[in-house]
């Protein structure tokens, strides 16, 4: 019999066809279970109650048990407003309403006692509290006075449709017997105990209801452990089963292609961690297991280089690879870049873009088939149905953050046996974050800069300083070097005063009449963006005024100034990519973050940060800090695959890494679940089963 829980929200007493529908729209809440899993977003402690003579303007709340003695309308239409007074015997406050006025008047009644809960202030020198919360006081009936209260997030379309934060405690009330009694335990008995948690039952009562402190606490955890647990055995257990089931290409020859390379081309010496990162990689290869790894490395870091060793040896083992690109831009820029390096071992590298023309794809899928073609680069078009590969043994995913797991997925498929993948990524990721959201990939990490790179040397100036900053750049470029200014928006808003694209870039052309001036943004077609480009990295232009179109993949290493102009409008990690274009040549490289005074606590301490630290991975642990995984650079957290209810991947790491190291014994133990005693959590894995996985939606 299908569990009271799983009802239609409407029939909840209090909800009805029209509240249902509201919170339908507004919350995805579509059943009793969905309410029961609405948990509270803080908690204020209702169990202290005050009396008038004890209050003052500067409390953050109150709460007295009074009688209102007097209720008086003035004024008409906007104007209206209503007082009161409030007395307990100790003394009187009054009361304030500008809106529900109509409401306030049918239904509170004088010399009744009320419990009043409100936020005192001082007006005249009167002790006032505007918008009370009034509720009539019978002793012994649950209320919320006297408790722990909990509070929820509404939106202004359910408060004006009466479903406040107290009305969906009293929706919760209306709830909790039914839930009471439906409710099943998810966790084995053994494991509970284990880990003394508390029973969900317990739980799902005290998350919505906590008579005190310790016991929200012990709810919190169990609750926030099992969301986290049962994300990191769902991610592992995936990755045990792909490991198990799909065999990959085994490259057990590092041959003449690979040798001849490292010993004839390198272009400089590598780190110690580009050497440890394919040592990785060769084990991986040579596994028999198909490889799903993920490369992350700064700016600079010598991804690309690693990436190229990984394609050589699979076309040493009699493979074909493949890397795809987010842009076409990055996507010809690694083509150029790879032709330029592979030159002298004469391989059949094509590119293949939205823009590239019939005949040249036809020569493409023909060489393709007929394995002549060694390694395709290209954007999105790589995942067409038409593109056919012989024997395609690696597909590199650069930027892969900008890919959906389904267009992933097709590159898979174009393999009998399916191809190893390495996916980079230049947007350091939390470990956190990286635990949850690409917990199913082995990770690589590359953190050492290439010899001779220089840290870049970053400044903030506010904008009254801005004809220093013009001197210093004038200085850079007499040096011969050349110049990015970066602006967050194309035209002026007028609700935004930023900086814009085509103002900045009259007044730099005013300011650096001797100079060439070039200009890039996102509305400009492909071919003029790239005939720009080709300028600036020629050295024809010097000076190149930018939107955020240059934050990846643009290699100019003559450039090393950065200005990004309204720098307080950047997210940490998109003001990190921005740096990463300049330091890229051996010369001192600088960034400067404008701004004006007029900053918030937030944009201090992201410019602060990158005042501070080039480290990649610090700045993103202060990213996920500030804004939260839900909006990791726009992302919202829906977004990550999972829609996490009570947990915060940014406050909750600890937590999070106990119940990945709790799988992970769980699943190293048992891989398929099978045991006994841990029937419960193979069951709870297939009712997850439709859940998206999108390990690839992160910035």
């Amino acid at each position: 019999m299908a569990s009271k829980l799983l009802q239609d929200i409407k029939f909840l007493p209090g909800v009805g066809p029209k509240k249902a529908e509201i919170l339908q729209s507004e919350l995805g809440i579509y059943t009793f279970n969905d309410l029961l899993y609405y948990f509270p977003y803080k908690y204020v402690d209702r169990t202290r109650f005050y009396k008038i003579r004890d209050v003052n303007g500067n409390m953050p709340h109150v709460q007295i048990i009074g009688k209102i003695s007097v209720l008086q309308k003035t004024g008409e239409g906007h104007k209206a407003r209503l007082n009161g007074v409030f007395t307990d015997g100790t003394g009187s406050l009054d009361l304030v309403w500008f809106k529900g006025i109509k409401w306030v008047m049918k239904n509170l009644k004088k010399d009744v006692p009320y419990v009043l809960f409100g936020k005192p202030s001082l007006f005249n020198g009167r002790v006032n509290v505007v918008h009370p919360e009034l509720d009539e006081y019978k002793e012994g009936e649950q209320t919320t006075a006297g408790a722990i209260q909990a509070f929820y997030n509404t939106t202004e379309k359910m408060k004006k449709n009466y479903l406040s934060s107290k009305a969906i405690l009293k929706l919760q009330m209306n709830l909790a017997p039914v839930a009471r009694s439906e409710i099943s335990e998810t966790m084995p008995a053994w494991f509970v105990q284990k880990f003394k948690l508390m029973p969900l039952r317990e739980a799902l009562y005290f998350i919505h209801f906590p008579d005190s402190n310790e016991r929200l606490r012990k709810a919190q955890f169990r609750l926030k452990f099992e969301e986290l647990f049962y994300i990191q055995l769902k991610i592992l257990s995936l990755k045990s089963n792909r490991t198990q089931k799909f065999k990959g290409h085994v490259f057990q020859v590092i041959g003449d292609k690979f040798n001849s390379f490292y010993h004839k081309c390198l272009p400089f010496e590598m780190t110690g961690a580009q050497k440890k990162v394919i040592r990785e990689i060769r084990r991986d290869v040579g596994s028999g297991h198909q490889m799903n790894r993920l490369l992350q490395g700064d700016v600079g870091s010598g991804k690309t280089l690693v990436a190229l060793m990984c394609m050589l040896m699979a076309l040493d083992n009699g493979t074909q690879a493949s890397l795809m690109a987010p842009t076409e831009i990055l996507a010809t820029q690694h083509y150029k870049t790879l032709q330029e390096m592979l030159a002298p071992l004469h391989l059949n590298v094509r590119l293949l873009t939205g823009s590239t023309k019939t005949k040249d794809r036809k020569i493409i899928h023909g060489e393709l088939l007929d394995g002549t073609l060694d390694i395709l680069i290209g954007t999105h078009a790589l995942i067409e149905a038409k593109v056919a590969f012989k024997n395609l043994g690696l597909v590199v995913i650069d930027e892969q953050h900008r890919f959906g797991v389904a267009q992933r997925a097709k590159l898979w498929q174009k393999n009998t046996i399916p191809p190893h993948v390495l996916v980079m990524t230049a947007t350091p990721i939390p470990r956190t974050l990286a635990m949850t959201v690409y917990g199913d990939l082995d990770v690589s990490i590359i953190d050492e800069l290439p010899p001779g790179r220089k840290p870049v040397k970053t400044m903030h100036f506010y904008d009254n300083k801005r004809k220093r900053m013009f001197q210093f750049i004038r200085e850079e470029i007499r040096k011969g070097r050349q110049v990015y200014f970066v602006f967050p928006l194309i035209e002026e808003s007028e609700k935004l005063d930023y900086k814009n694209l085509e103002s900045g870039f009259e007044t730099i052309k005013k300011v650096f009449p001797e100079y060439h001036i070039g200009m890039v943004h996102g509305r400009m077609k492909p071919a003029e963006k790239d005939e720009e480009m080709m300028r600036f990295k020629n050295r024809e232009t010097q000076i190149l005024v930018s939107t955020t179109v240059i934050e990846v993949g643009v290699d100019v290493p003559n450039a090393s100034v950065m200005v990004i102009e309204s720098a307080e409008r950047f997210g940490l990690s998109q003001l990190h990519q921005l740096r990463g274009r300049v330091g890229r040549g051996a010369d001192q490289s600088y960034c400067i973050l404008m701004s004006s005074y007029k900053l918030s606590k937030e944009s201090t301490i992201r410019l602060e940060t990158m005042v501070r630290t080039t480290d990649g991975f610090e700045i993103a642990e202060t990213d996920l800090k500030l804004r939260g995984p839900g909006d990791m650079e726009g992302t919202q957290q829906s977004g990550l695959g999972f829609n996490l209810k009570i947990a915060n991947i940014s406050r909750d790491g600890e937590l999070l890494q106990h119940a990945r190291n709790v799988a992970t014994d769980i699943i190293d133990n048992d891989p398929l679940l099978q045991h006994e005693l841990n029937n419960l959590f193979r069951v709870q894995l297939k009712k997850m089963k439709n859940t998206q996985f999108n390990w690839s939606v992160i910035s």
